[in-house]
């Protein structure tokens, strides 16, 4: 067991260093370019990962992750928290408006008409069929054909 994790820990710092290379930027890159760093991670491989961890990128404290620039959640951020106050609630109508506007409710009635005389005529087209069904039935004539 301890042979295996003699190679399996530095093939894991190995990768870890190739691909937190990788995903680094160009300028964050320090003293060689990246493409060399990826060379030197490849071709010696616990001394090139040790290098690029120790040397090869800027690093910063944990603490200046969310710098000035860099992202705050919603419930930490004052500025968002201050536009819900001041934003009127979405669904609910303003105070000295309408509840609705007139011609949107005209719009609704006369799609509602449409629809009604769709649903009676077509309610008037089956009537009908089966009419005419039970006219064939009472003379006899086969309907399955």
């Amino acid at each position: 067991m301890l042979r295996a994790l003699l190679f399996i820990l530095p093939l894991a710092l190995m990768i870890y260093a190739f691909i937190d290379c990788l995903n680094t930027p160009e300028e964050e890159a320090k003293h060689l370019p990246k493409v060399v760093w990826v060379i030197v991670i490849l071709l010696f491989w616990v001394v090139g990962a040790i290098g690029w961890i120790a040397a090869g990128k800027v690093r910063r404290p944990a603490g200046a992750r969310g710098g000035a620039g860099g992202w705050v959640a919603p419930d930490d951020n004052p500025d968002f928290l201050k536009s819900l106050r001041n934003e009127p609630a979405r669904n609910e109508p303003a105070r000295n408006e309408p509840a609705r506007d007139e011609d949107a409710a005209r719009d609704d009635e006369a799609g509602l008409k449409e629809w009604e005389a769709d649903l009676r005529r077509r309610e008037e087209e089956l009537r009908k069929r089966e009419r005419g069904e039970e006219d064939r039935r009472g003379r006899g004539e086969d309907t399955d054909s």
